[in-house]
């Protein structure tokens, strides 16, 4: 048994496989089932990026082992995106390094890092890496709730999780301003620090938030960085839907704030971007100590990206930009498009102001379910897969994370399957929910 290891017995249970499970029979028995789960980009990687890979690898010398912190064209691409993008100049030497995507980074940067009993601050619900990167370290886990006040707090109970800052909340459902949300994160990660031994050693933030969509702006950024400052913290930014934002409102990067790059790392990614999901292609950069750190460890565990794929990253990042346009343009449309589709089907989802996915509450009368059986019950009664909110955290109960990964035929079809399921006679649902509750335990 796996379970026998040391570091395996420190990863809970996988949330998301039974629901895969699930998933892949009901597929075997001939169900055509809308998969809006994993975030797997389904657009075809831009012509000219395709075009400059073909190139590349019919020169044999590329074939040879490559650069672990990336080729010095690619870097030197990276810092140019940085200058161009946010106004925020890097040395290619010493503040940037390619990793094999922003999840890669970040495992690696929890090993350059982290020792043993570290504790470290991670907001719930978040991205799976952003806690269980620092888990296989050896390192401690503090959850920072992305919550909100609303109408005050009840002692004792738990928060809310916040809904994304754009949109409208189910109805019946009050969101809490962003100002009002910022002050209570900030609150909860002093509260956190003051309470932790040993003092934590870094904070994640991922802004545009997976699973949430949440965004943030430059003025809290700010804040983040000077109360960090403060409390003496590491600052680790997510940074990978940079790129994938609507409403003409581009979200900022951490290092923008005057001195974050004393203290900060963000780590970006050509997956979304580019729809280049498979070539493995992302950064960090900031901070030179930290830099070098995540470059030494990275140099023992892998000998860089194929240096084909390197030199057609570098053509994304320095040719024709109207590629990510078209991406940003096409998810717009499926979110406008399930969002629509969804609430004329009896469900609410409040529209996301950025990223690949839309942060859903789950319909009123499954509530009690909890996310995984609803996940469950949407795959078997209307042949829909999403993924749990509690896969990404024990703030993400009782949501549901909607991926933007099929076209909006896909997504209207999936919203009248869902329709057809939610306008069952109360007594047939009553039933469905009570067989479904009986079996989640």
């Amino acid at each position: 048994m796996i379970e026998e290891f040391h570091r395996i017995k420190r990863l809970p249970p996988y949330v998301f496989a039974e629901v895969n499970r699930i998933k892949a029979a009901a597929r075997a028995a001939g169900a055509d089932i809308i998969d809006l789960g994993m975030g797997n980009p389904d657009m075809p990687t831009p012509q000219h990026i395709v075009d400059k890979l073909v190139e590349t690898v019919a020169r044999p010398r590329t074939h040879r082992y490559s650069a672990s912190k990336g080729i010095a064209g690619l870097r030197k691409a990276q810092a140019g995106y940085y200058a161009r993008r946010f106004g925020v100049k890097l040395d290619p030497e010493t503040q940037v390094v390619a990793t094999l995507g922003s999840k890669e980074g970040f495992a690696n940067i929890a090993q350059a890092i982290s020792a043993p009993g570290d504790v470290i601050l991670v907001p719930s619900p978040t991205y799976p890496i952003h806690e269980f990167g620092f888990i296989i370290s050896g390192a401690a886990i503090r959850h920072i709730p992305m919550f909100g006040p609303i109408d005050g707090p009840t002692p004792g109970a738990k928060p809310t999780p916040m809904r994304a800052s754009a949109g409208t909340p189910a109805a019946g459902r009050a969101m809490a301003t962003t100002a009002d949300w910022a002050s209570a994160f900030l609150r909860s990660v002093e509260r956190a620090v003051k309470h932790s031994i040993p003092k934590p050693l870094a904070l994640v933030l991922n802004y545009p938030s997976n699973p949430t969509a949440m965004t943030v702006g430059l003025d809290f950024f700010t804040e983040i960085v000077q109360l960090a400052k403060k409390l003496d913290l590491i600052l680790l930014s997510d940074l990978a839907y940079a790129e994938i934002y609507f409403d003409g409102c581009p979200p900022p990067s951490l290092l923008q704030v005057p001195g974050a790059v004393d203290i900060a790392v963000e780590f970006t990614s050509l997956s979304k971007t580019y729809s280049m999901p498979g070539w493995r292609i992302g950064f960090a950069v900031g901070n030179e100590r930290l830099i070098a750190a995540l470059a030494r460890v990275k140099s023992y565990l892998d000998y860089g990206a194929f240096t084909p794929v390197q030199v057609a990253a570098a053509t994304a990042l320095n040719g024709p930009q109207a590629c990510i346009e078209e991406v940003r343009k096409i998810y717009k449309g499926r979110r406008d498009c399930l969002v629509e589709s969804f609430a004329r089907a009896g469900w609410e989802v409040p529209p996301p102001a950025a990223s690949m996915f839309a942060w859903a509450p789950i319909p009123e009368p499954f509530c009690e379910l909890g996310s995984v059986a609803f996940s469950k019950l949407l795959v078997e009664k209307a042949d829909v897969a999403v993924s749990p909110g509690l896969g990404f955290g024990e703030y993400g109960e009782g949501f549901v994370r909607i991926a933007l990964v099929e076209n909006e035929q896909r997504i209207r079809q999936a919203a009248r399957n869902i329709k057809k399921f939610l306008a069952r006679p109360p007594e047939s649902m009553h039933n469905v929910i009570a067989m479904a509750h009986q079996a989640s335990r």
